[in-house]
C-alpha cells in the first residue's frame, strides 16, 4: 500500500527533514516568476479568473530572489534524490534557459526539455494575440545519465497533449495553475517504479500526489499555502488504494 505525507510549509524546511537519497523522482511545478511581467503585458487581465496567478501574488518575486529561491530548491533536491533519480519542473518557456543553468551547478544532468500542450484553453487574449495553449516541461537525472524509463518499447515524444484540469478536479476547490492528473500520471509512471517515492516540493492542488497513489507509489508533498494545501488533502485522501 502506498504512502502519503503532506507538509504545510515552506518546502525548504520539509525537505531537510528527508533523508539523502531517499526520493525517485521529484515531479513538480515551482512559482514561474512571471508575475510582474505579466503586469507589463497587453492582456485582458480584469477579465482573468479571481485567482489568476498575477493577483495572486505570490509569484512576483524579482529576478534575483527567484534565482535565489531555485538555487536552495535545487540545492536540496539533489540531496533528497537517489543516484539515477529523476526530476520533472515544470516552467515557463522563456525561463528554461535560466532553470537549467541552476540545475546544472547542483550536479544535475540536463536531459531535454518538452512541452504540455493544452487542448482547451482558456481563449481569453484570442483578439489581442496567439492564445498560450503550451507550457514547457525540463527533465534531469541525478548522478547518471540515465534513469528509469518506462517506455515499454515505445516511442515517447517530449510532446504532451491533455487538456486542462478537468471540472471534477477541482470539486474540492481552484488552483490558478492546476495540472491535469492524466498529465502527471504520465511521468510517475514513465519515471517510477511501483512503491517508489515521488515529491512535490510545490504541491499546489495535489495533482501529483493524486497521479501517485493512483498508480501505487509513496508521495511526498509540500505546500505553504494553508488553502491548497487543505484542496490537496482532500484530493489525495480520496483517492482508493
Amino acid at each position: 500500500m502506498a504512502d502519503s505525507i503532506l507538509y504545510n510549509e515552506d518546502c525548504i524546511r520539509s525537505m531537510k527533514r528527508l533523508a539523502n537519497g531517499s526520493i525517485d523522482l521529484i515531479l513538480t511545478d515551482p512559482p514561474y516568476n512571471l508575475g510582474n511581467f505579466m503586469k507589463g503585458r497587453d492582456t485582458n487581465l480584469k477579465k482573468m479568473r479571481d485567482n489568476f496567478f498575477v493577483a495572486a501574488g505570490w509569484d512576483n518575486l524579482s529576478f534575483e530572489d527567484w534565482e535565489k529561491s531555485m538555487d536552495s530548491f535545487f540545492e536540496e533536491s539533489v540531496r533528497v534524490l537517489k543516484n539515477g533519480g529523476a526530476m520533472i519542473v515544470f516552467m515557463a518557456i522563456i525561463k528554461v534557459e535560466s532553470l537549467i543553468k541552476i540545475a546544472e551547478r547542483h550536479g544535475l544532468y540536463y536531459k531535454t526539455t518538452g512541452i504540455w500542450h493544452k487542448l482547451n484553453p482558456m481563449p481569453r487574449n484570442m483578439n489581442l494575440h496567439f492564445v498560450n495553449s503550451t507550457e514547457a516541461w525540463v527533465y534531469f537525472t541525478y548522478k547518471k545519465k540515465t534513469g528509469t524509463f518506462n517506455n515499454d518499447g515505445k516511442v515517447l515524444h517530449d510532446f504532451i497533449e491533455t487538456g486542462v484540469a478537468a471540472n471534477g478536479e477541482r470539486k474540492f476547490g481552484k488552483h490558478p495553475t492546476q495540472k491535469p492528473v492524466q498529465l502527471m500520471e504520465f511521468f510517475v509512471k514513465v519515471l517510477t517504479n511501483e512503491g517508489e517515492t515521488v515529491l512535490d516540493p510545490f504541491m499546489g492542488s495535489g495533482s501529483a500526489g493524486v497521479a501517485a497513489k493512483l498508480n501505487n507509489r509513496n508521495f511526498i508533498g509540500v505546500e505553504i499555502n494553508e488553502d491548497y494545501f487543505q484542496i490537496a488533502t482532500r484530493r489525495i485522501q480520496e483517492v482508493k488504494e
